[in-house]
């Protein structure tokens, strides 16, 4: 009997965090959907909460502001990379296991691709043009960066404070990311940032022989390619 105390005891904080996340996930998604049908300078974060069926209190609990929620989505690919970088091989160096994290992350069989979601190439072409939208991104692209730096520190076994190399690695990494999000986003073709991602990381080893004079990805690109 009072095991089985404990157990229910125990089981509380879980139900609790899985209240929290329905509820975050809540707050999210209403925030992607009425910043995509208004515009974010056009929602209140009264009215997301009130489309989450919570108060503005319990909003202010998950998000620091509307454009946060609204780019959860966003960084929860960023998550998703740092857990495929932590699971590379430990003999790979830096830049190979963050390029192939990012490539673990597009093509993760457990996960619907993160670029083809509905309508999150919306959202990111709507945060080329809205700067408080795009602040947000850069905020959550930067957050997602540190920790891919400690991740690569811990892997080579330095201080980042000391050693510049997982800075410089995930600097390029990124920034060939970053590339890549544009160009996809230009390019109207919601189905081919892996191929923009690929031709990214290889113009970072100086590939550029095959790639076109535009900059475009080439189409017969694969992911298998290594950098």
């Amino acid at each position: 009997m009072y095991a089985a105390s404990v157990n229910r005891t125990g089981d509380v904080p879980e139900r609790r965090s899985r209240k929290a996340r329905r509820t975050r996930d809540a707050l999210a998604q209403a925030a992607f959907e009425l910043v995509l049908e208004r515009g974010v300078r056009h929602v209140t974060v009264e009215e997301i909460a009130q489309a989450a069926d919570v108060d503005r209190r319990t909003f202010s609990r998950h998000f620091p502001n509307k454009e946060a929620a609204a780019l959860d989505a966003v960084r929860g690919g960023g998550d998703r990379i740092n857990r495929a970088l932590r699971a590379r091989p430990a003999a790979e160096p830096p830049l190979t296991a963050y390029r192939r994290a990012v490539l673990d992350w597009l093509d993760d069989p457990g996960a619907e691709p993160w670029h083809q979601r509905p309508r999150i190439f919306e959202l990111l072409v709507m945060a080329e043009e809205e700067p408080t939208l795009y602040a947000a991104y850069h905020h959550i692209r930067v957050d997602a960066q540190e920790e891919s730096v400690a991740i690569i520190a811990q892997r080579l076994g330095v201080d980042p404070l000391r050693d510049i190399r997982p800075a410089v690695a995930v600097a390029a990494g990124a920034g060939a990311l970053l590339a890549a999000q544009a160009a996809w986003v230009r390019g109207g073709r919601p189905a081919a940032l892996p191929e923009f991602v690929v031709h990214a990381f290889d113009a970072l080893s100086g590939d550029l022989q095959e790639s076109p004079q535009d900059g475009s990805a080439p189409h017969s690109t694969t992911q298998g390619s290594t950098s």
